[in-house]
């Protein structure tokens, strides 16, 4: 049947059907062609810049994400720069911090790779760097925000997460919000990774990137990255070094700084002042600080992360009465994530961080930036003032200055436009200082201590690497008050504050040396001289250096009155009362041993009386000692008496040398050990002398040690002659040796069934006291049960009843003992050969007491005899067996 309105057969008019995605698709490119048609009419420089975001030729997806995010007015930055990277030119944007400078960037990525329809097949379209990871979180947050319409895939790769799950994503991302390092290593090790095709590079805090901290990453990272790109570098402080561009690659870059002409390179609505204060007032000018804004929200910087970490855990001890936090780069990134969030959400807190949260963080309402340390430069005080006045508010900034500081930095500060007021601390205002609540903490908590310790070490470097040294002076530091401050004992040893004098004492010319030594030697005088000359003659060993050292703790005064020496001499004829003095003194030791002391004569007389040279030339050496032990002595009286003993073992040594040269040399055989085969020892000469220095050339004088065995047998050594050469054993030693092992393990076995027996019948004779005397106990109850049957059978007029004597006590009554009674025992009745031992009658009837028999032993007195009873008994013949037949029928 055909449709109504049509004849059948006949031809009706054609309907035009087309497809809806068809038709979208015809709208999309017809939007796409009149969206670049827009952007190629618009002027940048216009001398009218647009206000809003409708002004601009923006897709659809891009307005409803800003209208969704609040984002209608642009700033003078997004005005300027925008229109700019719409038509695809480089870009070198500077700014205020504050200014709105993440949406002047953020816009163009997403615009430009709209209209190139870009998909997830084309790879990587646009990266984004960012040198710290809070501000790559933050990029990331406000990229979702503005580009939720977007069909676009967007990534944020920083480190302190899973590689291995970035790396399975990486390769279907178009925009990625990197940390340099972390997206170098991706480069180097994802091969999903295709960035062969990128659009756009995007530097946020350029300066920074580009300095020397990342310089080595982002080059490296460059080479990775097609030449032909367009490049947008953003930053409050923009470089405009010509090396940093021409490491970029740009092309006709166009320079934007909106704030050029401005007065002021820091917000206008924030209020900058300075206190000087000394570095060691820092901390309570701080502390009062706080407690008189605890209703603000406070962001406090220090140089290191070891000042963050101690003094926010000595400010959370002493509870200053407002929330603390901290952040420093060696957190986790959960942590720091948390730290940052808590921060931005809370209404009153006190945040103490590095430079780590300097650079591009928008924490909201922040009402004081607190700069505790100085910064390193003016750049890095307008990034930490930035913080606060964000968006056209209000906010205040202070930063503490030490006297020897604030000539440099405001210099500094001047430079680039920035004005600082100087303020003064109201006394009354003032709380009382916290230096000691922090020592009694620090002798507390040593964890707390060694953080001080970590925090005085970090400030003290971070000083010292300081570029500017005319403005940060370490020299100038009270650094031991500032220790103090800190609640410490005293301040921590700084290997390299040494340093610097040692490098130009090293590079300085030896003319120059030399004279300074030369007067220096002239104020000292003669006596001055003669001991430079001591000093630039001897050598000095590592015995010299280790017996110079000294205890830093409290022993140090009892050790030193240990290695005293009992022989110095004591002057205007003193000598007498020295050994008084030595039997005063507490175990003193002596630890010098010269060439011809009767000290390395271990042998006594013996050896003296085999080498009468050598007793003879220790006594001219102790002789020769002691005169130049008096003449010394007459002058050191005008010498300082509290030298370190190695100095006057030295000048021991060297007066007995002096007089050794004056007798003469004379030969010395000294004999070092017991071992025959030692080589003596012959001084003939001052280089053999020097042998008695050297503890490894006297050993080939001791000869060779004794050579010890361990066997399994015992734990003590014995000599190796002891024990038997193989090369001595006969052709039967072997089996003698088997024989007599043999033998003495028989013997010792034999001893040991002895032993064995002893306790075997050790064991019998308790067994059978033991069942002794529990029989007693039976039998003591059946008779006193007895008894008491005879008292009812009495009562009842019944039978007197006596009873049998037990066999032991009637052997007892005999004089008989049971253990040593020898009588042999009446034969027992044999058995027949059909009778069971159960009705044997022959077991004695001591043993029917208990009820039960010893089956052990019925056992085997059934198996033992059955053998022989059957053979005796059994019937022989038929007759027989017919006569016990008819016997047990008769019976039966």
């Amino acid at each position: 049947m055909a449709p109504p309105g049509r004849h059948k057969g006949g031809q009706g008019p054609k309907k035009s059907f087309q497809r809806p995605r068809i038709l979208k698709r015809k709208r999309e490119e017809e939007d796409l062609d009149a969206l670049s048609k827009r952007v190629a009419d618009l002027d940048p420089k216009s001398s009218t810049p647009p206000e809003l975001f409708t002004d601009l030729p923006l897709s659809a997806a891009t307005q409803d994400g800003l209208d969704a995010s609040h984002f209608k007015t642009l700033t003078t930055i997004q005005s300027r720069t925008i229109p700019l990277a719409l038509q695809g030119s480089d870009i070198l944007g500077a700014a205020k911090t504050g200014s709105g400078k993440t949406l002047a960037f953020l816009v163009p990525v997403l615009e430009n790779l709209y209209r190139k329809r870009w998909t997830g097949y084309d790879g990587l379209g646009a990266l984004i760097l960012s040198p710290t990871r809070e501000l790559a979180i933050q990029i990331f947050e406000v990229l979702r925000k503005v580009g939720r319409n977007h069909t676009f895939s967007a990534g944020l790769v920083i480190g302190g997460k899973s590689l291995q799950e970035e790396r399975d994503r990486l390769g279907r991302m178009n925009i990625l919000v990197a940390t340099p390092g972390r997206m170098l290593q991706h480069m180097d090790q994802t091969a999903e990774l295709d960035i062969g095709n990128l659009q756009m590079l995007v530097l946020d805090e350029a300066d920074r990137i580009m300095d020397m901290g990342f310089q080595a990453t982002i080059d490296a990272l460059i080479d990775h990255l097609p030449r032909e790109r367009q490049t947008l570098m953003f930053s409050a402080t923009q470089t405009k070094r010509v090396s940093d561009l021409a490491r970029l690659s740009l092309t006709e870059p166009e320079f934007v700084s909106v704030h050029e002409g401005a007065e002021s390179a820091t917000p206008s609505t924030l209020q900058q002042n300075y206190i000087v204060t000394p570095l060691p007032d820092k901390l309570d000018v701080l502390w009062s600080f706080i407690r008189a804004n605890v209703k603000k929200k406070i962001l406090v910087f220090l140089s290191s992360g070891k000042q963050v970490r101690f003094v926010y855990e000595a400010f959370r001890h002493l509870q200053p009465g407002v929330p603390l936090l901290h952040l420093h780069g060696r957190q986790k990134q959960t942590a720091r994530l948390d730290i940052t969030t808590k921060f931005s959400n809370s209404k009153h807190a006190c945040l103490f961080s590095t430079d780590v949260a300097a650079r591009g963080l928008d924490f909201p309402s922040v009402d004081w930036v607190v700069q505790v340390d100085c910064p390193e430069d003016a750049d890095t005080y307008i990034h930490r003032v930035g913080r606060t006045a964000r968006y056209e508010r209000d906010g205040r900034a202070v930063m503490f200055v030490d006297p020897s500081e604030e000539e440099g930095m405001m210099k500094a500060l001047e430079k680039k436009k920035v004005t600082v007021e100087k303020i003064n601390v109201r006394e009354k205002k003032m709380q009382q200082t916290i230096r000691t609540q922090l020592q009694n903490m620090c002798f507390k908590d040593p964890e707390l201590k060694y953080l001080g310790q970590k925090a005085f070490v970090s400030y003290v470097r971070s000083v010292h690497v300081q570029k500017d040294k005319e403005t940060f002076n370490l020299k100038k530091l009270d650094l031991e008050a500032f220790a103090a401050s800190l609640g410490l004992p005293g301040a921590p040893r700084v290997k390299f504050v040494k340093g610097e004098d040692a490098k130009a004492r090293k590079n300085a010319p030896r003319q120059l040396l030399a004279a300074l030594a030369g007067d220096s030697s002239d104020d000292n005088g003669e006596d001055g001289d003669k001991t430079n000359r001591k000093q630039q003659k001897e050598v000095r060993t590592k015995y010299d250096r280790m017996f110079e050292r000294r205890n830093q703790d409290v022993l140090s005064e009892h050790y030193t009155k240990l290695i005293e020496d009992d022989e110095d001499p004591q002057p205007n004829g003193a000598g007498a009362g020295v050994e008084e003095d030595n039997d005063l003194d507490f175990l003193s030791v002596k630890r010098r041993f010269d060439a011809g002391d009767s000290a390395l004569d271990h042998q006594g007389a013996r050896l003296r009386q085999a080498s009468p040279d050598a007793e003879s030339g220790s006594e001219s050496g102790s002789g020769s000692r002691s005169r130049s032990g008096s003449d010394t002595g007459s002058d050191n009286e005008t010498k300082d008496k509290a030298k370190s003993d190695s100095s006057s073992r030295r000048r021991r040594s060297s007066s007995h040398h002096h007089n050794k040269e004056e007798e003469g040399a004379k030969v010395k055989t000294l004999r070092l050990t017991d071992n025959p085969e030692a080589e003596p020892l012959v001084i003939d000469s001052h280089r053999r002398e020097k042998l008695l220095k050297s503890r490894k050339k006297l050993l080939k004088f001791k000869g060779r040690a004794t050579h010890l065995t361990f066997d399994s047998d015992s734990d003590t050594p014995k000599d190796r002659k002891a024990y038997q050469d193989e090369s001595t054993f006969g052709p039967d030693a072997a089996e003698a040796e088997k024989q007599a092992f043999l033998e003495r393990e028989r013997e010792r076995a034999r001893e040991m069934d002895e032993v064995d027996k002893e306790i075997a019948r050790a064991k019998r004779r308790e067994k059978k006291e033991k069942r002794k005397e529990r029989e007693r106990r039976e039998l003591e109850q059946q008779q006193q049960q007895h008894e008491a049957d005879g008292e009812d059978d009495a009562a009842t007029g019944g039978h007197d009843t006596k009873l049998v004597p037990y066999e032991e006590d009637v052997d007892k009554a005999h004089g008989v003992d049971l253990e040593t009674d020898t009588t042999e025992p009446r034969p027992k009745r044999q058995r027949k050969w059909f009778e069971d031992a159960s009705s044997s009658d022959d077991e004695p009837d001591q043993h029917k007491v208990d009820g039960v028999r010893n089956k052990n032993k019925k056992i085997k007195i059934r198996h033992g005899r059955r053998g022989d009873d059957a053979a005796a008994e059994a019937p022989q013949t038929l007759e027989d067996l017919e006569a016990l037949a008819s016997g047990l029928l008769a019976t039966g």
